[in-house]
């Protein structure tokens, strides 16, 4: 639980394209996720070691489209285990979190990111003053979905409310109505300022990712330009040739310095990965549920 004075947070990606090593995107880049969890650049921590996760989807929809996920309590950049499936697992869709605790315990049930069924979900932010709108918010998760809550951070209890308001059906609305909860409630317990928000949300198909705090100042959210665009940019790297002009990956914070490769994500808006030709992202404002 957020505690006053704590501004500590995480670093995450989402990567979605042609069936790809994680480590390729984990380990590899000069800024590459493993990196940020001892040397973030921009986050409010430079050091995201309080446990890790990564879950991906199977490019055969092994499981019937349930994504595997792997969580550890111990910090990424030196976890033979993370580095070992790495290298070996390929999937077409994953995400990747390394956690820095705002309050909640370290613990593997508390790491990101979080499974329903089909769903993954992963959160950078908090809550203010979780522990005084948790018992509201909390109850208004609907109460077959409840058992399913296993750790006790804002952010799990966050996906379930989204799914609670219908993530199945309309991923944008759902998440929509979760954020107005957290901003109602924030008002009725005299939080001015409630939610601080960057999420990303997979169906195994695609990724919506939210850029979205009550304060209008909201953490640090990129997404790669188009592959076609980049390869012509940058003609000298060869894995480009190989990848998909679908290829993205959303980030807290650019894995390099390459030239017309990162966008930032605009202040209360939403991408959503494929999109078409174009990855135009899309305005973000929290609906009453």
């Amino acid at each position: 639980m957020p505690r006053k004075g704590m501004v500590r947070m995480c670093r995450w990606l989402a990567y979605s394209g042609s069936p790809m090593l994680l480590d390729a995107v984990l380990y590899r880049p000069e800024h590459s996720l493993i990196n940020q969890s001892l040397y973030a650049r921009m986050g409010a921590e430079a050091t995201n070691g309080d446990g890790f996760g990564i879950g991906w989807y199977s490019a055969d929809r092994a499981g019937n489209g349930t994504p595997a996920i792997f969580r550890d309590v111990a910090p990424a950049w030196n976890n033979r285990n993370l580095r070992e499936l790495a290298a070996h697992v390929r999937s077409p869709l994953f995400f990747a979190h390394v956690r820095a605790s705002t309050g909640s315990a370290v613990q593997q049930t508390n790491c990101h990111p979080f499974r329903h069924g089909r769903w993954l979900w992963m959160h950078n932010g908090a809550i203010a003053d979780f522990q005084r709108l948790q018992r509201d918010l909390c109850m208004a998760v609907d109460p077959a979905l409840f058992p399913f809550i296993e750790g006790s951070t804002d952010s799990e209890v966050m996906f379930y409310l989204a799914v609670t308001y219908g993530l199945d059906q309309d991923v944008p609305g759902a998440v929509a109505r979760m954020a107005g909860l957290v901003e109602r409630l924030g008002k009725e317990h005299g939080v001015p300022e409630p939610l601080q928000m960057t999420v990303a949300v997979s169906d195994g198909e695609r990724v919506w990712a939210f850029r979205y705090s009550s304060q209008g100042a909201s953490r640090t959210l990129f997404y790669s330009s188009r592959a076609d665009t980049v390869r012509h940019l940058h003609p000298e790297i060869d894995y480009l040739r190989e990848i998909s002009d679908e290829t993205r990956i959303v980030v807290s914070e650019p894995l390099g310095d390459l030239h017309g490769v990162w966008n930032e994500l605009p202040e209360a808006s939403y991408v959503v990965v494929p999109s078409g030709p174009e990855t135009d992202y899309l305005p973000f404002v929290p609906e009453l549920p």
